[in-house]
């Protein structure tokens, strides 16, 4: 089984990414297989497998990004194997090709992780931190499921370099919200800038839906691994 179509996303111009504002993003469709999509969407990792991680302060007064997390590790028992084929494909050498050219880098690395929200959640609009070059983000909600209208988008925020990243303006102070495709075969993948402020709404989904996505997210390799050091040092 192929995962990624890999002529979609050697297609996919890095010059034009680069150029886009405020900030390097892209909403393709079609980088999975319709066959290796529909493959993952049949194998989702259930929710009791995953963390709720809720109501947990964040830095600048920003409001908690609520969800259910599951990190990825090689040793995860509680996905099926397909997603550890499809994360085989991520370590590969055609995706590898694909990051270090889309982000100018030859040395990057990568961790994964899936989000489920619930109704009446969202993630206000932030900045990554610096160990992150950016993220790609597989939506995992097909069209039969899911109604845009309940939100889900990922938005791209523009403050016209307003806002410090130590600040936690609302959706509302932004000059221009750009909204990604977010049902069915589509994926976000962007860079980290000094003010990537990005987000998504709060969720209006009926009770019993969930918002699930799979990140992909692209780390300074340096900067990461002192990143874990310091978080095992904070967690004993």
């Amino acid at each position: 089984m192929q995962y990624l179509d890999t002529e979609k996303l050697n297609a996919i111009d890095s010059e034009a990414f680069l150029e886009v504002k405020p900030y390097p993003f892209i909403n393709p469709a079609g980088v999975l297989t319709e066959a290796g999509y529909r493959r993952l969407i049949e194998n989702l990792p259930t929710l009791e497998a995953m963390e709720p991680s809720f109501g947990r302060k964040r830095s600048h007064g920003q409001v908690s990004h609520d969800r259910y997390l599951l990190e990825y590790s090689e040793d995860l028992q509680t996905v099926p194997d397909v997603w550890h084929e499809f994360v085989a494909e991520l370590h590969g050498p055609e995706y590898t090709r694909f990051l270090q050219r889309m982000y100018q880098r030859k040395r990057l690395r990568i961790n994964m992780h899936w989000h489920y929200a619930p109704r009446g959640c969202s993630v206000s609009p932030h900045c990554d931190a610096q160990h992150k070059l950016g993220s790609h983000i597989f939506y995992l909600n097909t069209a039969d499921e899911w109604d845009p209208e309940w939100g889900g988008q990922t938005l791209i925020l523009d403050d016209n370099g307003r806002f410090e990243t130590n600040s936690a303006p609302a959706f509302e102070d932004f000059d221009n919200v750009i909204a990604s495709e977010c049902v069915g075969n589509v994926s976000t993948l962007f860079a980290r800038r000094d003010r990537s402020w990005h987000g998504v709404r709060e969720l209006t989904c009926p009770e019993g839906k969930l918002r699930k996505v799979f990140i992909v997210v692209v780390n300074h390799p340096l900067l990461y691994a002192g990143r874990q050091v310091l978080n095992r040092i904070k967690n004993k």
